[in-house]
């Protein structure tokens, strides 16, 4: 930006960014409600996932050996966790907060080398980050009918449940080993030929692998949309099963185990895994795209490190590396708010999107927009290079 404008030196922009005293906030509510007008609606999708930032040395705030999604290992790095707002593969992202290793919430002197505020130096895991940014986004009014998430956040029952308690409808990755129990299975009193009479009810039958479920299930050859090669379609099995997530409690001689949680769709395709608290009547048709909407996140992700500069920011501090990635998620709203414009402005309201969501349960205000396929628009570099 300092080279093409010349209306100010780099030292300056990175002053601005790094270490000026200006408050963030205002820009931080208008780009909910920008990405709401843009995407938002009773069809799109908020999408929970996390992106790393590869760093070297140990100085800059919250780097530590931890997995790096962008490297595929563990390795050295700052990770973000992430929140999209996406409609018709077309992604605005919402949300981008940092996650600190307790490694650094363990250690009151860095904290106060890097800036960090007081309210956020207690530990706190990716979901729970998750969970704060999805209360964010619905208090500031944005609409989506469903949440998704990578297994990181999928294996996680308090994240499942807090969803669920949130009346949200949702959709995750799993491990294949997630245990489930079959969707009849009762709770009964066990019988015991001596001793005193159990107090507390067990399954009627164990917890099984989510992956052991589905072995006998059917698979069905399903297409969830179009795609620039045509239709994309694979092949699913799905079961109707209860989690295995509720409360621990000793069943006979296999120990703690736990109890029968929620009813929902288990899914298998491709070798991956997923749970859905979708209605009961949804096709299948409408699992697979919810399943299958996450991709998109990666795609925003991508955009934003190679031709927004998000992995870009030189500094060590909390504010300036925050500020940073406002910075360029605004820069990228700016760009889909162009792309949009350039592909229609949004005049068409495209079926599918609406067809493979239509069983999620709308959350914010139920008026809907109509938006536009990313079909015939232009990519972000086209778009300004």
């Amino acid at each position: 930006m300092a080279e093409r404008t010349g209306a100010a030196s780099y030292d300056q922009l990175h002053h601005f960014i790094a270490s000026s005293t200006w408050d963030p906030a205002p820009l931080e509510a208008a780009l909910p409600s920008e990405a709401d007008r843009q995407v938002g609606g009773t069809d799109a999708w908020l999408i929970i996932d996390d992106t790393a930032l590869p760093k070297k040395g140990n100085h800059s705030v919250g780097v530590a050996p931890q997995y790096a999604s962008a490297l595929g290992k563990r390795a050295n790095c700052q990770t973000l966790v992430s929140v999209t707002l996406a409609s018709n593969e077309v992604p605005v992202m919402v949300g981008l907060r940092f996650f600190l290793p307790e490694s650094w919430t363990s250690d009151f002197a860095r904290l106060d080398r890097a800036g960090v505020p007081d309210d956020v130096r207690d530990y706190r895991t990716k979901p729970e980050i998750a969970l704060a940014e999805i209360d964010r986004v619905s208090a500031a009014g944005v609409r989506f009918g469903c949440v998704l998430a990578d297994a990181g956040y999928g294996l996680s029952a308090p994240f499942r449940q807090a969803l669920s308690a949130r009346g949200l409808t949702w959709a995750v990755r799993i491990p294949f080993k997630q245990k489930v129990y079959p969707a009849d299975v009762e709770m009964i009193f066990p019988v015991v030929k001596r001793g005193r009479p159990r107090q507390r009810h067990i399954p009627d039958t164990k917890s099984i692998t989510a992956q052991a479920m589905l072995e006998t299930a059917k698979c069905r050859m399903v297409s969830w949309r179009r795609g620039t090669k045509g239709a994309l379609s694979a092949r699913f099995a799905t079961v109707r099963v209860r989690i295995a997530d509720g409360p621990p409690q000793r069943i006979r001689d296999m120990g703690a185990q736990h109890l029968p949680g929620e009813d929902v769709w288990v899914v298998g395709g491709e070798r991956k895994y997923y749970l859905s608290n979708l209605p009961a009547e949804a096709s299948l048709k409408q699992l697979a795209g919810a399943i299958k909407a996450r991709w998109i996140c990666e795609q925003a992700h991508q955009q934003l490190k190679e031709e927004l500069g998000l992995d870009h920011f030189e500094g060590p501090s909390w504010a300036g590396l925050h500020r940073h990635a406002l910075m360029t998620m605004i820069a990228y709203a700016f760009l889909q708010t162009r792309r949009l414009k350039q592909a229609g402005g949004g005049k068409k309201n495209l079926r599918s999107s609406a067809t493979t969501n239509a069983a999620c349960r709308p959350h914010g205000n139920p008026e809907n927009h109509s938006k536009t396929s990313t079909g015939n628009m232009p990519s972000l570099r086209e778009m300004y290079l």
